[in-house]
């Protein structure tokens, strides 16, 4: 029997909060509602400054906090707009905002904020949360979460289909006899960055600053050359690694470029990063989805450098706006039921398992 489940899912783009409203059973999931609800400028700013900068603990709680009550009045407003009966509502899926991801080290972690217990009283539904954590107890990245999801939609297409979700970061899934992926690094970051610190832009609509500019192979490959490119999956990434931080180490002698050469450069990076991970497979289609979809100039040089067909993931019917937050509505979907995700081929972790804290 078909249940309804809400998936939350705000990015590292720091775009705005997705939400969808999916029916889902033991062999589909379909979204039936979707909708985009907008970052609060200052609650942006606070995560930008937490991920980036020294915060003391009392921040860090109130951000919490400021978080959940944010997600709860998104998904309330969700609600009332598609005239949805809540009581039909079996639970969310709400993934959080990421502020720190590290999964390796002595002490392995990763921190999203948007307190689940705000959620869940605001909205009187019950609420899915913490999915990465279990992942990582048990050796795994605890990322990506993406290729399981990847599976459940796309697995059944008799094709060497490969799925990219281009986001802040950008993440592969290989749809083989056995599910691999891995983050191959960043996605839309360092190009909103940098437009955003030029332009003072959001994005590169179009990829079109991008465009007018030339790669320059010098800062190209001094950006390649860095360790986590060349590091074995299993492997993920976040903010906390590519930022500014690490775009200016890589600037000091190329100050003199042109703004478009460097916007062009970042585009190229991420391009021949998610293609360099096709090298050596029989992948024939790549389908794209996240915003990484909308950059026109993205899409023409990933089937440049791939040289497979590449489409999105509209194409066979599923929006590529809405897939993460479809992703986090069928993971709680699995919470409920408690069904083990099968995961540890992609992270790395001992063994599948049931993901997720329940809020009831």
């Amino acid at each position: 029997m078909s249940e309804l489940y809400i998936g939350v899912m705000s990015g590292t783009s720091l775009d705005g909060i997705d939400i969808a409203l999916c029916e889902i059973n033991s062999v589909k999931c379909v979204c039936i509602h979707s909708a985009e609800f907008p970052f609060e400028p200052k609650l942006k700013e606070d995560v930008l400054r937490a991920i980036n900068s020294p915060v003391t603990l009392s921040f860090i709680g109130e951000l919490d906090t400021r978080l959940g009550e944010l997600f709860a009045q998104a998904i309330l407003s969700f609600i009332q707009d598609n005239q949805i009966d809540a009581q039909k509502i079996r639970a969310i899926g709400l993934h959080g905002q990421t502020l720190w991801h590290q999964p390796n080290g002595d002490f392995p972690f990763s921190m999203q904020l948007g307190n689940p217990n705000v959620v869940s009283v605001q909205t009187a539904l019950a609420v899915v949360a913490d999915f990465r954590g279990k992942d990582i107890a048990l050796g795994g990245q605890g990322a990506p979460f993406a290729p399981a999801f990847h599976k459940e939609i796309f697995g059944a297409l008799g094709r060497k289909t490969a799925v990219v979700n281009i986001g802040g970061m950008a993440n592969i899934t290989f749809l083989n006899d056995a599910l691999s992926g891995y983050d191959t690094g960043p996605g839309n970051v360092l190009m909103d960055y940098w437009i955003s610190q030029t332009k003072n832009l959001p994005y590169d609509k179009e990829g079109i600053f991008a465009a007018c500019g030339r790669v320059n192979e010098a800062l190209l490959q001094s950006f390649l050359s860095d360790d986590y490119f060349h590091k074995i999956p299993p492997k993920s990434t976040g903010r906390e690694y590519f930022n500014p931080t690490w775009l200016s180490s890589h600037m000091p002698i190329f100050q003199t470029l042109q703004e478009e050469d460097i916007q062009r450069t970042l585009l190229e990076l991420t391009a021949q990063t998610i293609t360099d991970a096709l090298q050596n497979s029989s992948v024939e289609l790549l389908i794209v989805c996240g915003g990484g979809a909308k950059n026109s100039f993205l899409m023409q040089r990933l089937h440049e450098l791939a040289q497979i067909e590449v489409t999105t993931s509209d194409t066979y019917g599923v929006s590529g706006d809405f897939m993460e937050a479809m992703a986090f509505a069928w993971l709680a979907y699995k919470r409920i039921h408690l069904e083990k995700v099968e995961l540890s081929s992609v992270t790395g972790a001992k063994e599948d398992a049931i993901l997720g804290a329940l809020y009831l």
